[in-house]
């Protein structure tokens, strides 16, 4: 079975009230791919979200951003991937991650969802063997706070640390398709953020 990845998923809430929020990191890292890569998103009913293809490194792949809601984007992914007859291992999720300082990034194999509502749900629908790529949007003072900081806007001070992040993130997708996870958790590991295999 070839596993390259050959679709990617960024996290999101849709509608404006959500656009710029924290949890929303994954939409923003799969809106820039779309960009770079003249991806164009279309609702797709059928599929539970927006739809884009673009051709990534010489790879054509599918983006992804469900319309669920983040606490129901397993039904999203999973319909996408059934009509693409994938295998978990063929997808990278993009999203959030309140237990990385805000802009960092690490890669991931497989492993536990961590409370990540979003994640929680794909768990659901695939299991626990996609891919994933955190982008670190900090932690909050409280633990019980947690959902209110993803639900909120960065701070002035934070969002150009995102900005930056997001960029570095659509690069990381890029060499994990042009040259595979291990090359590209390397490459992100050396560059001076770590990564790891599982949680």
């Amino acid at each position: 079975m070839d596993h390259a990845i050959q679709l990617v998923v960024g996290l999101g809430n849709p509608g404006k009230d959500y656009a710029r929020t924290r949890h929303n990191a994954g939409f923003w890292v799969v809106d820039e791919l779309a960009r770079r890569h003249g991806g164009v998103f279309n609702d797709e009913r059928k599929f539970h979200g927006r739809v884009a293809k673009a051709t990534v490194a010489g790879v054509e792949v599918r983006l992804l951003e469900p319309g669920t809601y983040m606490n129901r984007s397993g039904l999203a992914v999973r319909s996408l991937m059934d009509y693409l007859k994938l295998v978990p291992e063929q997808v990278l999720v993009v999203h959030d991650e309140i237990d990385l300082p805000v802009g960092e990034l690490r890669l991931k194999w497989d492993g536990g969802h961590g409370g990540h509502n979003g994640l929680r749900d794909l768990h659901q629908h695939l299991g626990d063997q996609y891919r994933r790529l955190r982008v670190g949007v900090g932690r909050p003072p409280s633990k019980a706070e947690g959902i209110d900081h993803v639900l909120e806007r960065p701070t002035k001070a934070e969002q150009p640390l995102l900005d930056a992040a997001v960029l570095r993130a659509a690069d990381v997708v890029e060499r994990v398709l042009g040259e595979g996870m291990e090359k590209a958790m390397l490459a992100l590991h050396t560059s001076g953020a770590t990564n790891d295999k599982a949680e």
